[in-house]
């Protein structure tokens, strides 16, 4: 016995008692279709259960309304979040979104997923990663779409565009904020050297000390960690703690006010600390953290932008979202 077959665009146009063409023009928003007659079409659609055939459409119109995303494999909040605000504005703009992930970013790893993507006809990707190896990956990949890298500023055009939260302002942000508490001794632990992230946020905490007069030493590398943090605090405690320690992101801080609890150091009393990224749960760090918030959802609207943008065979300047200070109970005024 053979299985009923899935309802097609012609047994909607039956229900509705309208053509084959004006079910087309509703499932493409087409704006020459009267209201009422878009109703008809949208009710035998939920009445039939009808999907469209998307791999039929792509043969007929050259098109699969479908971008590539590739992320790393890490469950690090900024990529995540970008990860979740890039398939958000795709899927407001009507596009879906084939997402990839790697471990590693090597070239060869990276041309066999663009490949892939290239493969499935998609009509652009997004890359997530602000790290030397992904950058390198992706100059290295001559890919017939348009590419939108988010994290670094500056690519060398062609097919090739970016888009980032502004890092160094942040970075700025939070060590201004320090040192108009009253601090001077302005700690920053940073992140690994080889994310662009990491750098940028090191160059405005360095940049921001010399504008107000203060000679900055060298910050603390780390990774990204919360274990990280936590061994650097015990070390700063150990060592005599500075006034202000600016971390490079949230996980970082976070595994400072555990060692800074856990050895009686008093949070802001004897030390503020700001972080970076504004994770979700950091208003209930204790204390609260003081943070600087990068804006993910402009983020991944401007991404899309950008994307389509390009595929329109248009070309934008790269941008930069700023981010804002959230100020919380984790910095105050030195004492004394």
């Amino acid at each position: 016995m053979s299985l009923p077959r899935p309802p097609a665009m012609s047994d909607v146009a039956a229900v509705a008692g309208v053509s084959h063409q004006t079910v087309s023009r509703v499932l493409n928003g087409h704006p020459s279709v009267r209201p009422e007659t878009r109703q008809r079409v949208l009710d035998a659609i939920a009445e039939l259960g009808y999907r469209r055939n998307t791999a039929a459409r792509a043969l007929v119109t050259r098109r699969t309304d479908t971008i590539g995303v590739v992320a790393s494999g890490s469950a690090l909040f900024g990529p995540t979040s970008t990860l979740i605000a890039v398939e958000g504005a795709a899927r407001d703009a009507g596009l879906y979104v084939s997402v990839a992930t790697v471990a590693r970013w090597e070239a060869e790893g990276m041309r066999q997923v663009l490949e892939h993507f290239m493969a499935q006809g998609v009509e652009g990707v997004v890359v997530i990663a602000a790290h030397d190896e992904a950058i390198e990956a992706v100059r290295a990949f001559d890919a017939p779409v348009p590419v939108v890298m988010v994290g670094p500023k500056d690519l060398p055009g062609g097919r090739l565009h970016s888009v980032a939260v502004d890092q160094y302002a942040g970075a700025r942000l939070a060590t201004r904020h320090l040192l108009d508490l009253g601090h001077r001794d302005v700690v920053h632990l940073a992140g690994p050297e080889d994310w662009l992230d990491a750098r940028a946020r090191i160059r405005g905490w360095r940049d921001e000390l010399v504008a107000a007069g203060i000679e900055p030493g060298e910050p603390i590398h780390g990774d990204w960690s919360a274990g990280r943090g936590y061994g650097v605090g015990r070390d700063l405690v150990r060592a005599g703690v500075p006034t202000a320690v600016f971390a490079a992101n949230d996980q970082l801080a976070l595994g400072l006010l555990r060692a800074f609890a856990e050895t009686g150091v008093s949070v802001p009393g004897d030390v503020s600390v700001v972080g970076f990224d504004d994770v979700d749960g950091s208003a209930h760090f204790y204390p609260p953290l003081t943070t600087v918030r990068q804006e993910f959802g402009a983020l991944g609207r401007r991404c899309l932008e950008l994307l389509l943008t390009a595929l329109a065979g248009d070309d934008q300047a790269p941008e930069l979202i700023p981010p804002r200070l959230v100020v919380r109970a984790s910095s105050g005024a030195p004492r004394g």
